[in-house]
């Protein structure tokens, strides 16, 4: 069993209840990576359609009860991955453990998430400002997990336009926001850095939601 307890790691603090926690997730990266490696043999990773027609340049996958999916008909959480008919697979306990872990640190210590999104993104790969804003929980906030190559995130506000943080993001780092910011904008401007040792030229990224 994992112990949930507060990192000793550097804390940036992003907003009033938004924070990037540095190396949080690191002593679990190789973990994490060989249930990734199990979770995607089940589930592939896709580039799904947006509403308009649009193909992201994002690849993605899901683990866990729910999956967050893109198609014609919207964006949506489903029980159900479409590629394949079947159940997303379950979230690994290590996948939990680490969600549970870095919402804890920010005082969300009854986090409990039902959806991993599990976002690929190579060099030249971004991902424009948006808000997770699907699920019918917004009070949990959001767990997002970067592993692999570093890149720039962005971190903005309540509206579009307002002006955004942008932050470099590395290998075992976990951006958590909820509460008061749990409705900001946010986005991935590019990656950056050189290849990483155990995922080459690649970004992994996790992100935990409380769906329902």
């Amino acid at each position: 069993m994992f112990e949930i307890g507060m990192s000793s790691l550097e804390r940036i603090d992003l907003g009033m209840e938004a924070a990037v926690l540095r190396g949080q997730a690191l002593t679990h990266a190789e973990a994490l990576l060989a249930e990734l490696e199990t979770i995607e043999r089940q589930a592939p990773p896709r580039r799904m359609e947006t509403p308009g027609g649009r193909v992201m340049s994002v690849s993605m996958t899901n683990c866990g009860p729910l999956g967050w999916i893109s198609d014609r008909g919207g964006y949506r959480y489903s029980a159900t991955d479409p590629l394949t008919g079947n159940a997303w697979p379950a979230m690994p306990e290590v996948f939990a453990h680490v969600a549970r872990s870095a919402a804890a640190a920010l005082g969300h210590d009854e986090y409990r998430p039902d959806a991993c999104l599990i976002n690929h993104y190579r060099p030249g790969t971004t991902l424009s400002l948006h808000q997770d804003r699907d699920e019918r929980d917004l009070t949990a906030p959001i767990v997002s997990v970067s592993l692999g190559m570093s890149a720039i995130f962005v971190f903005g506000g309540l509206k579009r336009r307002d002006p955004v943080q942008a932050i470099e993001l590395h290998h075992g780092d976990v951006v958590v926001w909820g509460g008061r910011d749990r409705l900001r904008y946010h986005g991935i401007r590019r990656l950056c850095g050189p290849a990483h040792p155990l995922f080459g030229d690649a970004r992994i990224n996790l992100t935990f939601r409380r769906a329902r």
